[in-house]
């Protein structure tokens, strides 16, 4: 079976970006300017994209996107941005999990390796893999950590992957070094490329979903929902 001609959109975090592949080549990639709001930078950095490559949308075989976690809206724009331009062409699509993406900045490691966000209020989106072969084995469950818990399941002589690696830095101080290493940006940020990529491999064991199905992995409620609950009228504290 031919490898497909496939585009991936990163959305989970400020600076957003989209890539071309064919099956796990890399061919073409955008990034937006950092920051830039995704709902002004999506559609422009794709359609740059697909110009570049002289490439139609017509002819992108499958999607892959990154579904979380990360920042609300921006995962919120990746994914109906993709159900949107995929409706008409009926291309299947592929959820990628961010952490597991921004892993793959770390390179072919034979240690484990922890991709890292920034989950506000002193936490931190947090999972890790042994790097075997093509199929990582999770041995961090993905989750929400606070900084100093975090640090004690640490694996030893893992390598730190994304914007929260520095987050940890006081953490970590207080520990033993344990040949902990980190890549922190602009290295160790999530990219389309590492979407893409993952994305093929997903795609490749037939792990596809028609786009309207798709869904975020927002990790935690929005604080605008626990407000909200907090003043409705009669509503119980939740555990």
């Amino acid at each position: 079976m031919p490898e497909p001609l496939l585009v991936a959109l990163e959305t989970a975090t400020p600076r957003v970006s989209v890539a071309l592949l064919r099956g796990g080549t890399i061919l073409e990639e955008v990034r937006a300017p950092a920051d830039a709001p995704a709902a002004e930078t999506l559609l422009p950095a794709l359609d740059q994209l697909l110009r570049g490559a002289g490439v139609g949308i017509e002819a992108v075989e499958a999607w892959a996107v990154s579904v979380g976690p990360g920042s609300f809206t921006g995962l919120r724009i990746g994914i109906a941005t993709l159900k949107g331009l995929a409706f008409g062409y009926r291309a299947p699509a592929v959820a990628v999990p961010t952490l597991a993406a921004l892993a793959r900045a770390a390179g072919d490691c034979a240690t484990p390796v922890v991709g890292l966000l920034d989950a506000r209020r002193g936490e931190v989106y947090a999972a890790a893999w042994t790097q075997a072969g093509q199929q990582p084995h999770a041995c961090l469950p993905e989750g929400i950590y606070e900084a100093g818990a975090l640090v004690e399941r640490l694996p030893d002589d893992a390598v730190l992957v994304g914007e929260a690696a520095v987050l940890l830095g006081e953490a970590l101080g207080s520990r033993p070094h344990r040949g902990l290493r980190l890549i922190p940006p602009p290295h160790g940020e999530p990219s389309a490329r590492y979407v893409g990529a993952l994305g093929a491999e997903l795609f490749a064991r037939g792990r596809v979903v028609a786009a309207e199905d798709l869904i975020p992995t927002y990790g935690r409620r929005a604080q605008a929902e626990v407000k909200r609950d907090a003043l409705s009228p009669g509503s119980a504290p939740r555990a």
